[in-house]
């Protein structure tokens, strides 16, 4: 949940297929064998290759010399046969050129792996489309790319086909003809025993544990088999490895994958457009065959198909059971007692589809036993799952695979790791202990447990539903609703649990607030309405998102029904981890909430015979609360209101935060973070585990927090504001005079008044020696669309502005005092005179030549960026 894909203008709808591009030549191994090298581009745009040794190439075969009465044969999409170790496809004449969606996992992995991504047994390497290819006597994978597309009706059709052809990842000779003739056979051994990253390992890990290709001796494969509408391969790989994670003396490392073949529908789901107003992850493509008078870029959603089983009663506004349930398994390795609160947390989404017109579209169940179903895989592309990691990572996540034509989504995956109660136990602790009693004990009760892996659970359920964070909803309910018990009662803690909403941190003893979680809301019944919603008469995707549109409009400045995309720091409503419509009134009753939970760390985690360990990460817990506060507040500053909108609707769709409130954001920040926490020093407990760094961990947290507040985007955005709105605007030398006189104020400063004072000159520094960077090779609007607002330094008003900064504050440092105050302010003086008379260092020429004066020259990369680039390809907690 913590990380997840930017929608807007630019990022809108985002979903990037990596299309495997592939060739294949024939070298000389041994004179008498025929090698193919198969060569592959996988993630990042690395490079694998494979070269496959055969027998000299031979004639095709009768179907009964090469599948013998020794065969094991299998059934199903293709048939499959097991000869002698080698492995063959019969491949019908009727499946050639239909696509195949192609998803390999790790099935088991080894002890210790550690690298960004996938790690674990039931986790996604690889997702790609093929098309097997009948061409003279050889058979060809294609791997179609649907970035670009016209409709066959258009007269555009033909030009874009030629310009968009789909490269060929494999060829196999064709081993023989079935009896009728209307199906061929192939040799697949060598390529799932090769090492190919189309369903392979991905280049992270391959880089990461220095992988130089398959040790075939060590490698097999373990078994493949056919179902209806999917084959299963299964294959233990071996990897040359010059890094392992478990034991270097192997030189290897070892994975178990599966690659699974699902067959995609002849005739694909119709799409829904995307609308940027509503939130759901999708897909997008250039469109040559709309008619315009140029190319269009069309998005679509990802969403299960659902369609009524009696069209007639729903049409009536009955609730109707769809043609085919949602189902998702648990998975058989899930501990006991967890289970129930897992499949509850995927039923509770059965109230947002009924406001779709369904009931009982979605279900969970536990996976069927090796007796009741042998044939059942957790691997199986047919089934989606909730797999559950022995691990020690903090998080949980939902993906979806979906189809590439249309973003029909096909099954998903969610990964659970263990060690999420942790982060569950301290966020609850952290947030509700001041008015949650039942929460004062080292370990949770299973029921207590259990509830906050249900809301978990539906979290990450909506995520395989096509539905993104919605970073926006919570700004719907006002600070004091949060306070009342009937309000939260009946509405949790904000209207979308895919909101990043996690727990009461509002409400204040005495408010008599028991229901302190979110819960599927008024906002995820509206989005699945909005996704899921059947209309008959075979409408057109344009006739839909006319009606659509109209439904949205509607809504329009109803908060309740607001979305606010992850992925941008310009909006202090899209925030992760907020609650309420006002960050300053909300943080000022969380800090207070602090303030009693601080002091009773040690005695509400006691546990007999432990040591501190967990009174140093609870302590850890509310520093980071408390910095996460200030956070919030900062955002407020330059601060813009993003309400994306179509032609039909008044008003602006960029609007800057109001005056008074940017105001406020500077007066809490000066009264709660520049203005020393002594509350956070709290000597009884850091006795019992901090070893002197107490001071350093505060200054460091409010030098932070200051170098936000001045980062060079937020202040351009505070000069577009004054040039735009005049008197209207917070300004930057109104920030310059709030700031100054909130750190520099008293005669004798505190050590951490000195640290902060420090702090506030170096990051002035800053402002006049560093450049803005950016992201080379991202637009400029880009950029500026996720709060890393472009400014040219050398010509703004900033430096300017921080040179008579910088003079003010050297006027009005006070003099005197005792030794550590006058050699502190005797500092502020020397840094303040070589900030704006730096001095040149002398560089010596070589003999006939003379001293030049040369700029001291560093290398930056401008202040206040840390962590501001969102992740895109999964979703965390």
């Amino acid at each position: 949940m913590k990380k997840t894909p930017v929608a807007g203008h630019y990022l809108r709808g985002a979903a990037f297929m990596l299309a495997v591009l592939a060739s294949s030549c024939a070298s000389k191994k041994h004179a008498a064998n025929q090698t193919l090298t198969l060569k592959t581009t996988g993630p990042g745009g690395a490079t694998a290759t494979a070269t496959v040794g055969g027998p000299k190439k031979e004639g095709i075969k009768k179907f009964s010399e090469v599948i013998t009465d020794k065969t094991k044969a299998d059934s199903g999409l293709f048939n499959t046969y097991k000869v002698d170790g080698k492995y063959y496809y019969e491949i019908p004449d009727s499946l050639l050129n239909r696509e195949m969606l192609v998803v390999t996992r790790y099935v088991k992995t080894p002890t210790g792996l550690r690298t960004f991504g996938q790690q674990y047994g039931g986790e996604q390497l690889n997702q790609q489309v093929w098309k097997w290819e009948k061409h003279d006597k050889q058979v060809f994978i294609r791997v179609p790319s649907y970035s670009i597309r016209a409709d066959s009706t258009s007269d555009m059709y033909e030009s874009v086909k030629n310009s968009n052809l789909d490269a060929v990842l494999a060829s196999f000779d064709i081993k023989a003809f079935n009896k009728d003739t209307t199906g061929v056979l192939i040799d697949v051994t060598d390529f799932f025993n090769g090492d190919i990253a189309a369903i392979g390992l991905s280049d992270d890990v391959k880089k990461a544990y220095k992988v130089m290709g398959v040790d075939n001796s060590r490698s097999y494969i373990d078994t493949i088999k056919s179902f209806p509408i999917n084959t299963e391969a299964r294959t233990l790989k071996t990897y040359r490895s010059g890094e392992s994670p478990t034991d270097n003396s192997n030189g290897a490392v070892t994975f178990e994958l599966n690659t699974s073949m699902l067959l995609l529908p002849k005739v694909p789901m119709k799409a829904r457009l995307m609308d940027a107003r509503v939130g759901f992850f999708g897909q997008q493509q250039t469109d040559f065959g709309t008619g315009k008078q140029k190319s269009d870029v069309t998005a679509y959603i990802h969403r299960w198909k659902l369609e009524p089983k009696d069209p007639a009663a729903y049409a009536k506004g009955e609730l109707v059971e769809p043609k085919k349930q949602i189902v998702y398994y648990i998975d058989p390795a899930t501990p006991k007692k967890w289970v129930p609160y897992l499949i509850a947390g995927v039923n509770d989404w059965n109230k947002a589809f009924e406001a779709a017109g369904f009931k009982n579209a979605i279900v969970a169940k536990e996976a069927p036993t090796a007796k009741q179903d042998p044939e059942f895989s957790t691997e199986d592309a047919r089934y989606s799952v909730i797999r559950y990691f022995a691990s020690d990572v903090e998080n949980a996540y939902g993906p979806h695979v979906s189809d590439p034509r249309t973003g029909e989504i096909l099954e998903s995956h969610v990964g659970w790791y263990h060690n999420v109660m942790t982060l569950l136990h301290d966020w609850y602790f952290i947030q509700t202990a001041a008015v949650n009693p039942a929460v004062h004990k080292a370990q949770f009760s299973d029921e207590q447990m259990g509830e906050l892996i249900r809301f978990v659970s539906s979290h990450e359920i909506g995520h395989t539903l096509g539905l993104p964070h919605n970073f926006g909803s919570s700004y719907a309910y006002p600070v004091d609703s949060l306070r009342s018990k009937t309000f939260t009662d009946k509405h949790g803690t904000a209207p979308s649990i895919m909101d990043y909403a996690r727990f009461n941190y509002i409400a204040q003893p005495g408010d008599g607030v028991t229901h302190l979680y979110p819960q599927i809301g008024e906002y995820d019944l509206w989005s699945v309405k909005w996704g899921y919603s059947w209309f008959p008469g075979n409408k057109t995707p344009d006739q839909e998102k006319e009606i659509l549109g109209d439904w949205t409009t509607k809504r329009a400045g109803n908060p309740l029904y607001y979305f606010g995309r992850q992925g941008t720091s310009i909006d202090p409503r899209l925030q992760n981890e907020d609650l309420g419509d006002n960050a300053m009134k909300a943080n000022t009753y969380g800090i207070a909430n602090l303030k009693r939970i601080l002091p009773n760390l040690e005695k509400w985690s006691y546990e007999k015979g432990e040591d501190y360990s967990e009174v140093e990460e609870l302590y850890n817990e509310v520093l980071g609360q408390y910095y996460r506060y200030a956070g919030h507040v900062i955002t407020n500053v330059g601060g813009m209101n993003e309400n994306f909108k179509t032609y039909d609707q008044k008003g602006a769709v960029y609007d800057f935060v109001s005056k008074d409130l940017q105001h406020d954001a500077v007066a809490f920040l000066n009264k709660q973070v520049f203005t020393t926490p002594l509350w956070l020093i709290n000597k009884q407990e850091l006795s019992k585990f901090d070893n002197g760094v107490m001071i350093n961990r505060v200054k460091g947290m409010q030098v932070s927090i200051l170098t936000n507040l001045f980062s060079q985007s937020r202040l351009a955005r505070m000069y577009d504001n004054e040039a735009k709105n005049g008197a209207n605007a917070y300004t930057v030398s109104q920030l310059f005079n709030d700031v100054r006189g909130s750190i520099f104020v008293g005669a004798k400063p505190d050590a951490y008044s000195r640290n902060l004072q420090r702090g506030y000159i170096d990051n002035l520094k800053s402002l006049l020696t560093d450049d803005f960077r950016g992201y080379p090779g991202f637009p400029a609007q880009l950029l500026a669309s996720i709060g890393l607002t472009p400014i040219n330094m050398s010509l703004s008003d900033i430096r300017p502005m921080v040179r008579v900064e910088l003079k003010k504050i050297d006027a009005g440092l006070p003099k005197g005092g005792d030794a550590l105050t006058a050699a502190h302010y005797a500092d502020l003086h020397l840094r303040i005179k070589e900030t704006l008379n730096p001095t040149r260092p002398i560089v010596n020429l070589p003999a006939g030549g003379r001293g030049i004066n040369t700029p001291d020259i560093k290398d930056v990369t401008g202040a206040g960026y840390m962590n501001c680039w969102p992740k895109t390809n999964v979703d965390n907690y």
